[in-house]
């Protein structure tokens, strides 16, 4: 039971919403807003290759039942998008992520939605209206993909974009919104040249 209320204690302050930083929230109140999680800048943060720290492991299911895990995943650039359903701001990004995957789609690069906060039927909902093409991850009950980042670079805001280099190691984050498929274009481009710029 501790171990069950440690971890449960682990992943949320790890989702980056609510309970991330209760100075950030009460800063946000006084700023006359109530959106009830941690919004990130759109802030851009690329490792220099000597830097990067040991690769990622994870294992989850996907929504539609497929297995993702890191060891399927290496060899292959991954986009991980770290998200929820009733956040503005991962709202306003999805069109741009859509449209980097259809970029990349078929060139080693692969897409995993993380969702942080909601249920089977809302996550689907999203990816229904706004046609994300990719797969989905629900990840409020277990946190296993943001436990998984917890000792490289950590989804700190939601939304947050992690990309990981060919040998599954964290490459760049964009902590908040990304505001253009450029900027993840360049980043994804990057990674898989096995650069850093």
């Amino acid at each position: 039971m501790l171990a069950a209320s440690t971890a449960l204690i682990a992943v949320t302050a790890l989702a980056g919403c609510a309970s991330s930083s209760n100075k950030d929230l009460s800063a946000q109140y006084g700023k006359g807003t109530t959106q009830n999680y941690i919004s990130g800048t759109g802030a851009v943060s690329e490792i220099a290759l000597d830097e990067r720290k040991a690769p990622v492991t994870f294992s989850a299911t996907a929504t539609d039942g497929s297995p993702i895990s890191s060891a399927a995943l290496r060899g292959k650039v991954v986009v991980l998008n770290f998200w929820y359903a009733g956040c503005p701001p991962c709202r306003a990004e999805a069109k741009y992520l859509k449209q980097s995957y259809a970029t990349f789609h078929g060139q080693g690069v692969e897409f995993v939605g993380i969702d942080v906060r909601d249920e089977a039927g809302t996550a689907a909902a999203f990816d229904r209206t706004f046609q994300i093409p990719y797969p989905t991850v629900l990840d409020a009950q277990t946190g296993t993909m943001q436990l998984a980042l917890s000792g490289a670079i950590a989804p700190n805001a939601v939304p947050t974009t992690i990309v990981l280099d060919k040998q599954g190691r964290v490459a760049a984050r964009v902590l908040g919104a990304i505001d253009g498929q450029s900027i993840l274009d360049t980043l994804v481009s990057d990674a898989l040249a096995g650069r850093a710029s």
